[in-house]
């Protein structure tokens, strides 16, 4: 006579199972939001077809889509990185913005030929974000300061200093808040999609390969996993901790070197449109997989286009930020949900 059943929640997820609940969640949240924009006198059939239409249907859509994921795949893996050793990095849009800062500073005063200008900023970058990450990862370090604040409080510093750059000393001639455009630019393939979209998703890949096959993903797994194994194994957790946060501003600041040498190609206000902050709901959807960051980056390109779409059509940005908090919402019940399994209760 079987015995009655319980849930149990496992560390893993069956990849079926949670492809299958967070289409679930992402189905139940478009037939919620639809019932209410129908309440609301909207036609949601119709709404839903311009989206997809509007996304999907042309040139202009893609290359949309594509110069939305790419600086949400370089802030999510920065995050992502840092969740590896146990570090939450908040701090990927001060990162981003300091990248694009030393970036645009080798783009606009360093007078070389533009493939070494280019080389010369992606080093930039790398540096810019690494050194902005410094100080909460020293502070982690040595002090045992949480770095959810210092990471935090670093983000306004790199925002309102690129506001004072772009405004002030570095301004355009006859701009308000922008500088001169930088000579230097990564080459397109597709439209006004650059290259630096599949270098991302290269990177991607690349990182999750060399985290799961070398010593030091494995050494850094473990710290991250379980600190009193780590020490008791004799590891380096300190120095791995040290080189995987700097390498997580590295990341965040190469996103922007690529933001203001492919997409925007001059330094400004508002570069970011918050894509450091969004890279936190990236990492957190791709639940700790690098290559998951590449798909969880598209599903938010595609919400955040979608949210731009409905603007369009007359909903207001409350309405689109509702929808778009809901499906995010649901979407990681979801994936809480698929660790949850009915097994036998042997108590019974």
């Amino acid at each position: 006579m079987m015995g009655p059943y319980r849930l149990q929640r496992f560390p893993s997820a069956a990849p079926g199972i949670a492809l299958l609940a967070r289409l679930g969640a992402i189905v139940l949240a478009l037939l919620i939001s639809a019932l209410v924009l129908a309440l609301t006198g909207a036609k949601p059939g119709a709404l839903a077809l311009q989206v997809v239409t509007a996304s999907f249907g042309s040139q202009f859509g893609l290359e949309d889509l594509g110069l939305l994921v790419t600086p949400l795949i370089f802030t999510g893996l920065s995050v992502a990185l840092a969740l590896k050793i146990g570090a939450w990095n908040i701090g990927a849009e001060g990162q981003f913005y300091a990248g694009a800062f030393a970036a645009s500073a080798v783009g606009l005063f360093l007078p070389v030929a533009e493939p070494l200008s280019l080389f010369l900023m992606l080093l930039a970058g790398l540096v810019g974000g690494a050194l902005w990450i410094l100080i909460p990862t020293l502070a982690r370090a040595y002090a045992e300061v949480n770095e959810l604040i210092t990471t935090l409080l670093m983000n306004f510093v790199a925002v309102l200093g690129v506001y004072y750059v772009s405004t002030g000393p570095w301004r355009a001639k006859g701009a308000n808040s922008t500088t001169a455009r930088i000579p230097a630019e990564i080459p397109e393939f597709f439209g006004s999609l650059h290259w630096g979209l599949p270098a991302a998703v290269l990177l991607a890949l690349l990182l999750a390969l060399a985290l799961a096959r070398s010593r030091f993903g494995y050494e850094v797994r473990l710290a991250g996993s379980n600190p009193q194994a780590a020490l008791y194994a004799g590891l380096p957790a300190r120095r791995r901790l040290i080189a995987v946060m700097l390498a997580a501003g590295a990341l965040a600041g190469l996103g922007g070197m690529v933001e203001v040498a492919g997409t925007v190609h001059r330094l400004q206000g508002g570069l970011s449109n918050s894509y450091g902050y969004l890279g936190i709901m990236v990492a957190v959807l791709a639940r700790g997989s690098l290559v998951g960051v590449v798909f969880s980056a598209a599903l938010m390109a595609f919400i955040l286009n979608a949210g731009i779409i409905l603007q369009t059509q007359g909903l207001t940005t409350s309405t689109v930020l509702a929808v778009t908090g809901l499906i995010l919402f649901l979407t990681a019940i979801g994936d809480e949900l698929a660790h949850y399994r009915l097994v036998r209760d042997a108590r019974a």
